[in-house]
């Protein structure tokens, strides 16, 4: 599935993609995906700021749309997600998502997700671990 097709079925209805503002990006490597998302009132504190669950929300979309495009057909849900914060990001700048995959199993799918600001700064680094439902 291309980033095209990707971004049309995002946008097809309301969900957190959208609600948040993500467009995916494509990647020359099979087992990556990117996204990136403008920081603005969609998913910022109150302070101003990127919002934790919104990076969270970020890598676990990110990483979903990498495990669905491995798997054409199941449907691949998050099971784990794990997060680090270690810079602010403040409404205006667009960080970007870039999940490699860690481990392919048959079911089981690990992503580390990196997300880092304009300037290239890591703002986040995140472990999402994804269930592949098989059809019975």
């Amino acid at each position: 599935m291309d980033v095209e097709e990707i971004n049309r079925l995002i946008h097809e209805q309301p969900n957190l993609s959208t609600a948040l503002g993500m467009e995916f990006i494509s990647t020359p490597e099979g087992d990556t995906c990117m996204a990136r998302m403008k920081v603005d009132e969609r998913n910022r504190q109150p302070f101003g700021f990127l919002s934790g669950g919104a990076s969270l929300a970020l890598a676990e979309n990110v990483a979903g749309v990498g495990s669905s495009a491995l798997c054409p057909g199941c449907p691949c849900v998050g099971i784990e997600v794990s997060g680090s914060h270690v810079k602010a990001v403040a409404e205006g700048d667009t960080v970007t998502a870039y999940a490699r995959l860690l481990h392919h199993g048959s079911t089981l799918h690990v992503w580390n997700v990196d997300i880092r600001d304009s300037s290239g700064e890591l703002i986040s680094s995140v472990r999402v671990t994804n269930y592949v439902v098989r059809p019975k």
